[in-house]
């Protein structure tokens, strides 16, 4: 199978990842972003190891849904901790707290 197609892919969901980190407030929207950019360079991870017919590549990408699913876990609790105590998830609401020095 021709490796174009999954580079190609990967890099759209790369792209589109990056545009939904930028553009966006949401931070679910945001945390969505930031899921598809992990998952499309572990597609690029595993197409690698396809073509050069080496595993380590493939092992790189496995350890790397491990951490994705750490980090989506955390993200999520974050996610509900501040709906909770501020009753929004906009990313522009935080930032104004930052600068004050506190949540």
């Amino acid at each position: 199978m021709n490796p174009d197609i999954f580079l190609l892919l990967a890099s759209i969901l790369f792209s589109i990842g990056i545009v939904g980190i930028v553009s966006r407030r949401n931070l679910f929207v945001v945390y969505l972003s930031m899921e598809l950019i992990l998952n499309s360079i572990n597609l690029i991870l595993a197409t690698f190891s396809k073509v050069a017919s080496d595993p380590s590549a493939s092992v790189i990408a496995l350890i790397m849904f491990a951490v994705i699913a750490a980090e989506a876990a955390l993200f999520l609790a974050i996610i509900i901790h501040l709906n909770r105590r501020r009753k929004s998830i906009d990313s522009d609401d935080f930032r104004e707290l930052a600068q004050k020095g506190g949540l």
